[in-house]
């Protein structure tokens, strides 16, 4: 059986040398390409102890059009994101997203040029086997308490807040439930937005500090008890499990799959 030829888009980013890493030593994948404006000229084997002959290139669209691999693997930036995928999808390259900021309308967007390419996409707001149980476990605690708030914390240099995974599990708590989660009124404000921002109709606190990879804690309350579920991120090792899965399972979707529970 052949290889999955796997270029990475975002590759001189933190999420994209572990991918890169973690490609290189799959044994059923081939790491063809490498795409990064911030590291465009390096070698890949400088920043990585692997023995490739492969460079970063600032081209993404150049490179899909000489490399012609199976599936793209794109951690970047909301900003560019949704170019990426549609120069990927046009080419019939199937797409891997991890990039978070996605809107609705996004999602929608991404949706349609699959279909219209009959190029399938997996995005993910988190690829963690651990934060997509903690999101399926919450679901299943949210038709059972009408309190609940989101906690999130993340590293300084996250570009988005709140987190995609806590967008994701506040929408996948909401689908659980026929009504809205109860909530608090502050009489007294003394800092605008202390209570956080809302989504569907949970408060959710956003966390950016040194320190944290990616945690979250999902707490719910009722008379006399506290449910906390909660995953902590160690290192970006964990991802790369579920991206690999990803890689290995999308050419055989339709469509887009929205979310990592779909996959696993």
């Amino acid at each position: 059986m052949s290889r999955i030829r796997v270029l990475v888009s975002g590759a001189y980013g933190r999420m994209g040398r572990f991918v890169m890493n973690a490609v290189h030593d799959a044994r059923d994948m081939e790491l063809v390409g490498a795409v990064d404006p911030a590291g465009v000229g390096h070698a890949v084997s400088e920043i990585l102890d692997i023995d490739t002959e492969l460079q970063i290139s600032g081209h993404l669209a150049g490179s899909l059009d000489e490399i012609r691999p199976d599936v793209m693997v794109d951690f970047t930036v909301p900003d560019v994101v949704m170019d990426n995928i549609e120069a990927a999808l046009t080419r019939k390259v199937a797409c891997v997203v991890g990039t978070t900021g996605f809107s609705p309308t996004d999602i929608q967007v991404v949706q349609n040029m699959c279909h219209r390419t009959g190029t399938a996409a997996v995005v993910a707001p988190n690829f963690s086997i651990g934060a997509n149980l903690m999101m399926r476990f919450a679901k299943e605690a949210a038709r059972s308490f009408d309190y609940a708030e989101i906690i999130e914390r993340h590293h300084e240099k996250k570009v988005d807040s709140p987190s995609g995974t806590a967008v994701r599990t506040a929408e996948l708590m909401a689908q659980a439930r026929e009504e809205a989660f109860e909530q608090v009124p502050t009489e007294v404000d003394k800092a605008p937005g202390s209570r956080g921002g809302t989504v569907e109709s949970i408060q959710v606190h956003a966390t950016r500090m040194p320190g944290y990879v990616a945690d979250q804690e999902v707490v719910f309350g009722g008379p006399g008890e506290r449910l906390v579920i909660s995953h902590v991120s160690i290192s970006r090792e964990c991802f790369m499990p579920g991206v690999l899965l990803a890689v290995r399972k999308v050419r055989s979707l339709e469509g887009l799959v929205h979310g990592l529970e779909h996959v696993l």
